[in-house]
C-alpha cells in the first residue's frame, strides 16, 4: 500500500526511524480495513515523494503494532502524528486534505 518513499514503522523500528531522526516525520496510523485510511493513502505517498530527503514519511499498521497505538493514544484512524526532535508537534485525527498536512509541515521546516 505504501509509495516508494513511504516508509513503514513498527514497534521493532519507531525508535530508531521516528523518535532518534534528525528530521521531521510525518507519521500516518493506519489500517487495511479503514476506508478513509485507504483514502488518505496516495496523499501520504505524495507527501513522501514532494518531501522526500526533508521530512521521512511513514505509515503505521495500528493492528500489527497495537502497542504503538496504545503508546500514543490512537483511538481513531486515520491519525497523522507530526514528530520533531522525538516528540509530537501536531496531530491530526480523521481524513484530512493534502493541504493541511503540507502547511503544518512547511510551518515545521521554516522554524
Amino acid at each position: 500500500m505504501a509509495g516508494l518513499n513511504t516508509k513503514e514503522f513498527t514497534e521493532s523500528n519507531f525508535e530508531t526511524e521516528v523518535l532518534s531522526a534528525s528530521e521531521p516525520v510525518l507519521v500516518d496510523f493506519w489500517a487495511e480495513w479503514c476506508m478513509p485510511c485507504k483514502a488518505l493513502g496516495p496523499t501520504i505517498d505524495e507527501l513522501a515523494t514532494e518531501y522526500a530527503g526533508k521530512v521521512k514519511v511513514g505509515k503505521v499498521n495500528t493492528d500489527k503494532n497495537q502497542s504503538l497505538s496504545a503508546r500514543y493514544g490512537i483511538s481513531s484512524i486515520p491519525t497523522v502524528l507530526l514528530f520533531q526532535d522525538g516528540q509530537i508537534k501536531q496531530k491530526f485525527v480523521g481524513l484530512r486534505s493534502k493541504q493541511d498536512l503540507k502547511m503544518s509541515i512547511d510551518q515545521l521546516l521554516s522554524a
